[in-house]
């Protein structure tokens, strides 16, 4: 069995992107080990049938933690004669590259976004700067590259000449289906209120959350969820206490995926509403709108490119063309009093489902993967 080692910044246990690639390619026939790190407040990984490995490093965050990764990253792959490399983003890709420079590995990339255009490096010109250089560097010389969507593949192809592969980061139809339904009193939510959900491993600034926690102090039929973590969810604990919304939000943490799932299927209304406030969030796909669609849930969703695009085609959902809690609340209260608009979303959600599913993205994936299968 050929060996694949793919190579990500994070704990892997949230990562569902990264897990399909490697079951996807672990059912080719691939000996795979994807690799990460752990954090002192990791969960722990659920079982899978390929290998993983965290490195516990010294620092978690800063200068330092994306150098110690580096260097620790570059060495965990330098011994292990793997014959393909995949590197997720632009955080992994040096070491990636050094090293199948000097074994001869093939290199893969993923890029998960417009990393140089995240919202984190936008007010730190100096390290956006290092980034963008070390991009220029190495993309050219790529060779197989994949992304998210169409958006990103089309500026990373005008920018540095190189063809992209797009496989959207959609669920497993099959792994959806076998997950088993939990009650609502088991998941301890409310048993005579409409759920609205918002949810994520990043909800940080410009996804709308705040503006969704807002919106919930003129919406009387329901409660909010928010399901996952990210930067701003302090800042959310304040304005609920503050707004006295402590009956309208409920915050579960982060949770595993089969739990996250449970929760969303019990959900009338999915919110995906981040801001076009940069170049990367403007082509943005979040994962969730894929995850709504799966669990049967209609989406209200903010005028992004991609995101708009899927909930109008697939007459799934509604869309707000502004950030105002009051119109957001709106949009809401009409969607949810509207039975039969909800009635008939649900069912095309599953009808987008058959078709926006991993099982049908993954054979953009094998046929660059094949190729390394029939090398000598």
């Amino acid at each position: 069995m050929k060996k694949v080692i793919v190579s990500v910044i994070n704990d892997l246990s949230t990562d569902q992107r990264v897990h399909k690639v490697c079951s996807t390619l672990h059912s080719m026939g691939f000996d795979v080990t994807l690799v990460g790190r752990r954090q002192r407040k990791s969960l722990p990984l659920s079982k899978r049938k390929y290998a993983t490995s965290r490195m516990f490093l010294l620092f978690e965050k800063g200068p330092l933690f994306y150098a110690e990764y580096q260097i620790r990253l570059f060495f965990f792959l330098m011994f292990r004669n793997a014959a393909v490399l995949v590197s997720n983003d632009l955080d992994t890709l040096l070491p990636n590259f050094l090293v199948s420079k000097l074994t001869g590995a093939n290199l893969v990339y993923d890029s998960h976004e417009l990393f140089c255009e995240v919202p984190e490096l936008q007010n730190n010109p100096g390290k956006k700067n290092a980034w963008k250089r070390l991009e220029r560097w190495i993309f050219p010389k790529l060779k197989h590259v994949f992304t998210v969507n169409d958006s990103i593949a089309k500026i990373y192809c005008e920018e540095y000449n190189v063809k992209l592969n797009v496989v959207r980061n959609i669920p497993f139809l099959s792994v959806q289906q076998s997950i088993q339904d939990a009650t609502r009193s088991e998941l301890n939510i409310p048993l005579n209120k409409k759920i609205i959900i918002v949810q994520g491993a990043g909800l940080n600034v410009d996804r709308g959350v705040e503006e969704a926690v807002l919106s919930m102090q003129d919406v009387e039929t329901a409660v909010l969820m928010i399901v996952g973590i990210g930067d701003v969810i302090d800042v959310l604990k304040e304005m609920v206490e503050k707004n006295k919304l402590n009956d309208k939000v409920i915050f579960t943490g982060k949770v595993p995926f089969e739990k996250l799932i449970q929760y969303t299927r019990h959900a009338d209304l999915g919110l995906s509403l981040d801001k076009d406030t940069n170049i990367n969030y403007k082509y943005s796909l979040p994962n969730k709108v894929f995850d709504y669609i799966h669990a049967g849930v209609p989406v209200l969703a903010s005028d992004l490119v991609e995101v708009k695009k899927v909930v109008l085609d697939w007459d799934i959902g509604d869309v707000v063309y502004t950030h105002d809690p009051k119109d957001i609340a709106g949009k809401i209260n009409l969607i949810l009093n509207s039975e039969d608009l909800l009635l008939k979303w649900k069912k095309n959600c599953k009808i987008a489902a058959s078709v926006l599913n991993w099982e049908e993205e993954e054979k953009v994936l094998k046929k660059v993967y094949v190729e390394f299968l029939d090398k000598v």
